[in-house]
């Protein structure tokens, strides 16, 4: 079993959450029950259709600068 940070909050009746670890595991819920089960199911969907490193194979990264 592995562990990873669900990051959460709420939008307005929703709880919103992602998974640190994992770029674009996102879900919601009613309640936050509900969004930790939703997001085992994103996670496992991700899983079944991406290579095993978890991470989709178009993520890319860049340095961004914005004003403050």
């Amino acid at each position: 079993m592995k562990e990873f940070t669900l990051e959460y909050w709420k939008d307005e009746d929703w709880y919103v959450g992602r998974l640190m670890e994992i770029p674009g595991v996102f879900s919601q819920g009613e309640t936050l029950d509900e969004l930790k089960k939703n997001i085992q199911d994103a996670y496992r969907m991700l899983m079944d259709t991406e290579d095993t490193s978890g991470i989709p194979a178009c993520v890319q990264r860049i340095t961004l600068e914005l004003a403050v």
